[in-house]
């Protein structure tokens, strides 16, 4: 269950996105060691790249997490199953047939965390997630009526020793299949290598995963 991230700001992702358009590359701008950028969580304004009706990329902020449906405990579901949301778009109905068609979106971060749950070291450990030789990367995201949730996968080999789940990490090209009508062979996240570094005790997140 992904609860917590390192964000892009606001700004950095109109710089990318003009460079990108500028340049066709999507370069990074210089940050400030000074500013302290803080972590992101469910129930907060999340910065991300959403296409427009001209399918021209745009930066948003929306929060993350949508409200969850009756019967559910969590008020907010912040992580989407792919699996679930596949069957859902199968269906034509379900809580995420919608977003997973029609609201397909990036989350530019340059971390994610996830709890040691298989055998930890000690209880609430947090492993912070990197892609290598990448200062930043892309989650997949689905997004509705400004809200949005990470979608997860099945672990790889670096995070399926400690936890069950893991969002779907977008490699180099991802992000154009993500936003395409092929965004369903992204699921397997088995090629993806990542460096986990172990972090502090944090409390766990209240939510959930639908």
């Amino acid at each position: 269950m992904c609860h917590r991230i390192v964000p892009m700001q606001l700004p950095e992702i109109e710089y990318l996105l003009g460079q990108r358009r500028e340049t066709g590359h999507a370069r990074l701008p210089q940050r400030d060691p000074s500013v302290v950028v803080p972590d992101a969580y469910p129930g907060k304004q999340l910065p991300l790249i959403v296409p427009d009706p001209s399918g021209n990329l745009t930066p948003a902020e929306l929060t993350w997490g949508f409200d969850a449906p009756p019967g559910m405990r969590a008020k907010l579901v912040f992580n989407t199953r792919i699996e679930t949301a596949l069957s859902h778009a199968a269906a034509g109905r379900g809580m995420w047939a919608s977003p997973i068609e029609q609201g397909r979106c990036l989350i530019p971060v340059l971390a994610f965390y996830e709890s040691w749950t298989h055998n930890p070291p000690r209880r609430g450990m947090q492993v912070r997630f990197t892609l290598p030789g990448r200062k930043a990367f892309l989650l997949a995201g689905i997004q509705e009526n400004g809200r949005v949730s990470v979608v997860t996968t099945t672990p790889n080999a670096d995070v399926g020793p400690l936890h069950t789940r893991m969002p779907l990490v977008l490699g180099p090209g991802d992000s154009s299949i993500w936003l395409g009508p092929d965004y369903a062979s992204l699921a397997d996240r088995s090629a993806i290598r990542l460096i986990a570094s172990p972090e502090a005790e944090l409390p766990a997140t209240k939510g959930g995963s639908s």
